[in-house]
């Protein structure tokens, strides 16, 4: 019989586990491009190291295999607890109902920013929290089915699967270093596997392992010397020319957001500390096929803009922004709003005061470094519930539905606006609505039949296919605003940049790439003026209203401190500030010990039942293969209960040679001899002789074959039968668990 899992040496165990540390550490660094670097990254690795040593521990201990996961999760639990919960921790690493509340708060929390924020996202305590449980998660499962089950091909799927998801979530550059790290440390968890197994088992491996070492080998050539090489996709320019960036303020611009190398278009810092919405152009007329750009009487730059005007105990904040423009070549400025003084700009530039927008004259984007005070109007939530859109006084432009409009959209916007108390709440259910799981984010949405403008048609089709980029859901909320009677523009301008890490008069800088043009609605209510929201599914900062006194817990789009990504407080996707009086849940109500309670005994069922899955499906396919009674049935049983034990069961094995190598593994002797009797008898004799009692002596060979294993192989066998994966004839069923 094969040696067990604790007949090996602490050696090999330690080279593996060593490798599998490496192994993570590949994986994990594409996501740098999700993530700020922070804590969160050597934390992560510190734990996964931590966890992997456990598991060395226990095995060098010889105890049965199931204690090493167990063991691995509870210092999992436990180092968890101490590092971010200890203040509601028994003894500072115990979880208490508390302590789970405040983990499904902070998981809560992450989900939010994932869903509303732009890549790559702060290393924020939420953030930090959820990769740093997710590394060590994944250690766990790389731990079980490298070390313990000696399945490295299925870890390296998963270690795969961690390092592509970043690339596929945010695309860019080919990185020929990290394909490099990942590929090699797959090869080198392999080749090290490999290197680990008992003689006999290794040879049963040569040939497989040899075979996908080269294969990877020959990969990661091509990876780092091939692709680089591929031709790039052309930049497109929608205004200008000389190669930069433009503006397109017809709603026309899918292309540049399918742009797959995103462009810096330029740098922004603000007093108010986080990274403006910047609006360009706003878009009020819609004739039923295009929204059109606003026009009108253009006043000189010099003479500045109107003061904002806004009722008495509405608060006001001034705000005051720099802007570097690198490569933006478009008639529009990007300004934050509402703009009212703007200076340092080259040439000459006109303003439109209707919308606070700044207009090139005779003048070029590029290059431009200047400075833009701006008034934020900041409405309570009692204020703007107050406050009427649909009896303002306000152009009737802002109105116009086209006669060409389907009655659904009209339907629509009633039946999800149905029961709202406002103007605002009407407004704040219409967002809720496109943020929901009702509706998803899309680049590659169908495009034909002008599925990619924002006229009707285009409307119409995007609430029937509810998959979408901005533009849609930009569109689509102003014209049903519009049906409801609130009069809505559209803004098309650029969602807040990334930090830089850089700091200016002690502000941080922002960086606004191409990929970051963005289109979104505004609704005009009487005495506060124009209300930016954020329908688009998972991009954006929805506004959020306090309860009481003047300020907003976060600036609606548009507003000079709007940021790109929620804060640890943000509300959920689905939610409003509404439904949670003063912001995000407060920690008292997360601590909530009978919310908790539950989630931990929800926690703890799902741990259950994943850890005893295998077994079940083993036992029943034991109890289907029993009930067959005959030979074949019998003979696959005993096989399937020689790999789960670790013992070989090869093909080039006769029914006689399989028996003999039963025998020394422990089984009954006879019965062995009449299953091998029973099944030589299937083999050769004519129909209908089939020998009786294959059943029954197989029965009996498995239980004596579990009697005689070791208790860590025997329970393993049970709870966690390797022949789920490994059939019996294949080469892996030479090898042991």
């Amino acid at each position: 019989m094969a040696r067990g899992d604790g007949a090996r040496s602490p050696a090999p165990r330690l080279s593996t586990a060593l490798a599998v540390e490496l192994a993570v550490c590949a994986a994990l660094l594409p996501s740098l491009r999700v993530i700020e670097p922070g804590p969160w990254l050597p934390g992560g690795l510190a734990l996964a190291a931590l966890l992997l040593g456990v598991g060395v521990l226990v095995r060098g201990l010889r105890w049965p295999a199931p204690v090493a996961p167990l063991a691995e999760a509870v210092v999992w639990v436990c180092a968890l607890t101490a590092v971010f919960f200890r203040d509601a921790a028994w003894f500072a690493v115990i979880p208490s109902p508390a302590t789970v509340g405040f983990a499904a708060d902070l998981v809560q929390q992450t989900v939010g920013e994932m869903t509303t924020g732009v890549a790559p996202l702060p290393a924020s305590l939420p953030v930090s929290f959820f990769f740093v449980a997710a590394t060590g998660a994944l250690a766990i499962v790389l731990d079980y089915v490298v070390i313990a089950t000696r399945l490295p091909l299925l870890a390296a799927v998963a270690l795969l699967a961690v390092g592509l998801a970043p690339s596929v979530a945010v695309p860019s550059r080919f990185d020929g270093g990290q394909v490099v790290l990942l590929a090699g440390s797959i090869l080198l968890l392999l080749w090290t596997d490999v290197r680990t197994r008992p003689g006999r088992d290794r040879r049963v491996w040569s040939g497989s392992s040899a075979g996908a070492l080269a294969v990877g080998a020959i990969a990661v050539v091509v990876a780092f010397v091939a692709t680089p090489l591929l031709p790039t996709p052309v930049q497109r320019v929608t205004v200008g020319g000389g190669g930069s960036i433009g503006i397109d303020a017809s709603l026309r611009f899918g292309d540049d957001l399918r742009r797959p190398d995103p462009v810096d278009v330029l740098t922004v810092h603000s007093s108010a500390g986080g990274a403006p919405y910047l609006r360009a152009a706003t878009l009020s007329g819609f004739d039923g096929e295009r929204w059109r750009p606003d026009g009108g009487a253009l006043d000189p730059v010099e003479n500045g803009f109107e003061p904002v005007i806004a009722d008495s105990d509405v608060s006001l904040v001034e705000v005051a922004t720099h802007i570097e423009i690198a490569s933006l070549r478009s008639g529009y400025l990007p300004v934050p709003f509402a703009a009212t003084g703007i200076d340092g700009l080259e040439g000459t530039w006109g303003l439109q005061q209707d919308n606070r927008t700044v207009v090139a004259l005779n003048a070029d984007s590029v290059g431009q470094s200047f400075d833009v005070v701006s008034t934020r109007v900041q409405p309570s939530l009692d204020q703007i519930r107050a406050a009427s859109a649909r009896d303002s006084d306000v152009a009737g432009r802002y109105r116009t539905v086209p006669d060409d409009t389907p009655p659904e959209v009209a339907e629509l916007a009633l039946e999800v606006t149905a029961g709202a108390a406002s103007d605002y709440d009407a407004a704040a259910a219409l967002q809720r609505w496109f943020r929901s799981s009702e509706f998803s984010y899309s680049l590659t949405a169908p495009v034909a039949d002008d599925f990619d403008g924002a006229g009707v048609a285009a409307i119409a089709q995007f609430l029937r296919v509810r998959e979408g980029y901005c533009v849609h859901f930009a569109s689509s909320f102003a014209l049903m605003a519009r049906t409801l009677g609130m009069p809505s523009r559209i803004v098309v301008g650029y969602l807040p940049g990334t930090a830089t890490g850089e700091l200016v008069d002690g502000e941080s800088v922002y960086a606004v790439t191409s990929n970051l043009l963005h289109a979104w609605p505004e609704v005009y209510f009487e005495g506060i003026g124009w209300v930016g929201f954020e329908p688009t599914n998972s991009l954006g900062a929805p506004p959020r209203f306090s309860t009481s006194g003047g300020t907003s817990a976060t600036a609606s789009p548009g507003a000079a401190d709007a940021p790109t990504t929620a804060p640890s407080s943000s509300v959920a996707p689905g939610r409003t500030p509404e439904d949670i009086p003063g912001g995000a849940p407060s920690a008292a109500a997360a601590g909530d010990t009978a919310r908790a309670w539950a989630g931990a005994g929800g926690i703890t069922v799902i741990a259950l039942l994943v850890l005893v899955a295998p077994g079940m499906a083993g036992a029943i396919r034991r109890r289907r293969r029993m009930r067959a009674g005959d030979a074949a049935a019998s003979w696959v049983l005993v096989q399937e209960t020689a790999i789960d034990l670790g013992i070989l069961a090869p093909a080039s094995d006769s029914p006689r040679g399989f028996g003999e190598r039963l025998r020394a593994a422990g089984a009954d002797p006879d019965a062995v001899a009449a299953l091998v009797r029973a099944v030589e008898r299937a083999a050769y004799a004519p129909p209908g002789e089939e020998a009786a009692g294959a059943a029954a002596a197989a029965s009996t060979v498995r239980a004596s074959l579990l009697a005689a294993a070791p208790t860590a192989r025997r329970w393993g066998a049970l709870l966690a039968p390797r022949s789920l994966l490994v059939r019996p004839g294949t080469a892996l069923a030479g090898g042991s668990g």
